[in-house]
């Protein structure tokens, strides 16, 4: 696995780009951008080796060194990729965010990880200002968009980059250098920091070749935005490090768009997310029919389960089978797919990668039997295995016991080694492919003046897997009404993250907490769905 990769120089910018060149493949396209008026641009692995050597120069020139953590808050576009394998040349740590993140969302992170650098735009300049002074560490601000530096910490990306030389030495980077920091939500607490290190490139690539099966003659669009770990293990570094040409599109989902990339650009491998899938169900299954898909070898998904349904559905309007795919932000990689190859079994994870030891496991750690449901766990020691949980330890050693990874799912594994997920162990909120947490969502609700308690649960949907439910109590001087129950997704949207926002919202007398005060969730989803709330002998009186 580790034989393309040499032994000395495992870092992931050199790998994607340098190392290409090498190969001879300076020349070919790398990425195919399309904005969201579907504006073409064709950049070379060269131009991808030129530009993020830039990055890397402007960088030391700001005094960025490596181990320092560096994020970038920016939408999809060209520069996004550049900065992130610039950052990792210097072997600094990058942290791409989500575009739409609120203040709240960007505190947690940028404050949490102690970044010193921020990659962002001058229309996302106020969210970052209102929270400035709580980022004591964060020193400098590149702007992509600015003409001119705006001050001694507001810098023009422009301006660095133009004096900056496409020419930059990477120093040898040895396996274990940290490289990406995901933030990724638990049910209690602030989102953690999921760090990872230079040697997943190993995984990351092994499985990009042999599970989405990208070949040096293969067009392939991950539809995945970077500030998730699905954009930069396949949305940079499987492909990339293949030598692979991928689309990457500006726009978001439309399905008239979406079709006319996948035929215009002879797509032969596609890389999306169930959510994305549902909702093409929706559309007029003739005009689907009449775009031609003849390129389009294989469908890939992933984020969360796949619907069996929407199997059949491909199978019958599109003529093409879906393989779902299933990774964690700290797996850093497919562990368990379907592919090519292997039969289909519509409602399945699919079985392992190789070299990846799944278990299902009962409470007391011995190992389940077949159909037995548990928990999904992995033998620890595979290449992208995050490393820890950025100044959360002890969170870390928490998820590992006799020399397993526990992964916070339940499934079960069949006959044939098939595995089945059955749901998350804690109450994590898988929302079209996002992992929302409740607490996040609870406490920006928490915040707003007619707000004196909230509980935060995810409910099944048919389009999303998983929408997001708030429960809210008002304090007594308030009641309902549509106006307040705007009021409080436009905050949320705004504060947290725009997939955090509620689907629902109820409002009632009081939120369930047990004894110890802490928010019922079970209880308030059993009442959602009308199911039977089970022992109430903790709740408070």
């Amino acid at each position: 696995m580790s034989s393309s990769i040499k032994r000395e120089q495992f870092n992931i910018g050199h790998l994607c780009t340098r190392q290409q060149c090498e190969a001879g493949r300076g020349s070919k396209v790398a990425m195919r951008w399309l904005s969201a008026a579907m504006e073409q641009t064709d950049l070379t692995f060269t131009d991808l080796e030129q530009q993020s050597n830039r990055v890397a120069n402007l960088l030391v020139e700001v005094g960025a060194k490596a181990g320092d953590i560096v994020f970038t808050f920016l939408p999809k576009m060209p520069e996004q990729f550049f900065i992130l394998l610039g950052i990792l040349k210097i072997q600094a740590v990058a942290g791409p965010l989500f575009a739409n993140f609120g203040e709240e969302g960007l505190l947690d992170r940028l404050g949490d990880s102690q970044a010193k650098i921020l990659f962002t735009r001058r229309s996302f300049l106020k969210k970052i200002e209102r929270i400035r002074d709580r980022l004591p560490a964060l020193r400098t601000i590149i702007l992509i968009d600015s003409e001119a530096d705006l001050a001694d910490d507001l810098l023009s990306y422009r301006c660095l980059a133009e004096r900056a030389s496409t020419e930059y030495q990477v120093e040898p980077t040895a396996a274990e250098t940290p490289s990406l920091l995901h933030y990724t939500s638990g049910s209690t607490g602030k989102p953690k920091g999921v760090l990872h290190v230079h040697r997943s490139a190993l995984t990351q690539r092994m499985t990009a070749e042999k599970i989405l099966q990208l070949g040096s003659n293969d067009v392939f669009w991950c539809t995945a935005d970077q500030g998730w770990v699905t954009g930069t293990s396949y949305g940079i570094i499987g492909p990339w490090s293949l030598g692979v040409t991928q689309i990457h599109f500006g726009g978001g989902y439309d399905a008239t768009s979406w079709f006319s990339i996948l035929e215009s650009q002879a797509v032969t491998v596609w890389y999306t997310a169930p959510t994305a899938l549902r909702m093409l169900m929706r559309e007029d299954p003739a005009t689907l029919q009449r775009t031609d898909l003849s390129n389009l070898k294989h469908i890939f998904s992933v984020g969360e389960p796949l619907n069996p349904e929407v199997i059949q559905w491909s199978r019958r309007v599109l003529g093409k089978e879906i393989y779902d795919t299933w990774f964690q932000t700290e797996t850093g990689a497919i562990m368990i797919s379907n592919r090519p190859g292997v039969v289909v079994k519509p409602g399945s994870m699919g079985i392992p990668v190789v070299g990846v030891e799944p278990a299902i496991l009962r409470e007391d750690g011995s190992a389940a039997d077949e159909m037995e449901q548990g928990a999904l766990c992995l033998k620890a020691g595979w290449p992208s295995m995050f490393v820890t949980y950025l100044n959360h330890d002890d969170s870390y050693q928490q998820k590992f016991k006799d020399g397993f990874y526990y992964t916070g799912d339940t499934a079960y594994r069949d006959k044939d080694g098939y595995y089945w997920f059955m749901g998350r162990s804690d109450d994590v909120i898988n929302t079209a492919g996002h992992l929302v947490s409740p607490f996040e969502v609870e406490s920006a609700a928490l915040e707003i003046e007619e707000v004196a308690e909230s509980g935060a649960i995810g409910v099944p949907d048919e389009l999303l897997f998983e929408k997001v439910v708030l429960f809210v109590a008002l304090h007594k001087t308030y009641t309902a009404s549509l106006d307040l129950e705007l009021k409080i997704r436009l905050y949320i949207a705004h504060r947290v993250s725009s997939v955090a926002t509620p689907q629902q919202i109820f409002f009632i007398d009081s939120i369930p907490k047990n004894k110890s005060g802490k928010i019922m969730r079970r209880i308030l989803k059993a009442r959602y769905l009308g199911l039977d709330a089970g022992d109430t002998s903790t709740l408070e009186a």
